[in-house]
């Protein structure tokens, strides 16, 4: 039995110089399943996605042989590293990225907001208040730098995450002020700022674009506070569920997230391409 990767389509080329193809899966020539492959421009990582076994072909090597396949093309795109998501209910697809050498970098997490997420008193002696201008642009680069740190930990070449972070903020900050439906935000305790939160409500599903607790302040329960400020300040917006990305390196705020009621949703992995 040969396991082969059969072109479904045309290679689609952007003008920043990103690709993409589709292919069949095929075993001896007949059809089991399909896949879907992208690359970044300027060398950046490419992704394998939408990997799919028909039933009756899965659980016999099928897919593993077929996402091997996938990585070939992409070096030969010149892809050095490759991404992969894959569904936290996907045991079998985790199992099988985990077998070929993938690591998983970070999660991303949901949670349903209860009927009565609504405003909560505030810890005695803490406020809530919008972030000044000068203390949000501190923030924002620390913020950014910190991104970029996370992300070359995790195996991202220091250009391309300085690429992708500049991308990210662009989209997030235009013209360096919060898009509309962002809120940045400040907790003070008697008198300290003792965390900040960065968080997009509307339109669609709340979601935490970072939450800091200074190393000096946590341990106290900051963290929690903000995270209930983010819940609420979403069903104020209308919005019915946050999400969030974390890095799995982060076991700290893992817990916090999980006691909160977080799910995952998502899990994403990564692998050289040496």
């Amino acid at each position: 039995m040969t396991t082969t990767l059969r072109p479904a389509g045309p290679e689609q080329r952007g003008q920043d110089g990103a690709r993409t193809r589709g292919y069949t899966v095929c075993v001896n020539g007949r059809p089991v399943g399909s896949v879907r492959i992208d690359a970044e421009p300027h060398g950046g990582p490419g992704r394998i996605d939408t990997l799919t076994i028909d039933e009756p072909d899965r659980r016999r090597g099928r897919g593993t042989v077929a996402a091997l396949a996938a990585e070939e093309v992409l070096r030969q795109w010149g892809c050095t590293r490759v991404l992969v998501s894959v569904p936290d209910e996907a045991e079998y697809a985790l199992r099988l990225v985990t077998a070929l050498g993938y690591t998983e970098t970070n999660r991303t997490l949901h949670k349903v907001l209860p009927p009565d997420a609504g405003p909560r008193e505030l810890p005695p002696g803490s406020t809530l208040r919008e972030l000044s201008a000068q203390d949000r642009a501190e923030w924002l680069a620390r913020q950014r730098a910190d991104f970029v740190a996370a992300l070359t930990a995790a195996g991202v070449p220091v250009a391309h995450a300085e690429s992708h972070a500049a991308a990210s903020y662009a989209q997030a900050l235009p013209g360096g002020s919060p898009a509309p439906g962002s809120r940045l935000l400040a907790l003070d305790h008697d008198g300290s700022t003792v965390g900040r939160l960065w968080l997009h409500t509307a339109p669609g599903p709340g979601w935490v674009q970072a939450v800091e607790v200074p190393a000096p302040h946590r341990g106290h329960g900051h963290g929690r506070t903000l995270m209930l400020a983010a819940e609420a300040a979403c069903h104020a917006a209308g919005t019915t569920a946050v999400g969030l990305n974390v890095f799995t390196t982060n076991a700290v705020a893992l817990r916090l997230y999980a006691s909160l009621g977080y799910r995952v949703t998502m899990r994403q992995l990564w692998k050289p391409l040496a």
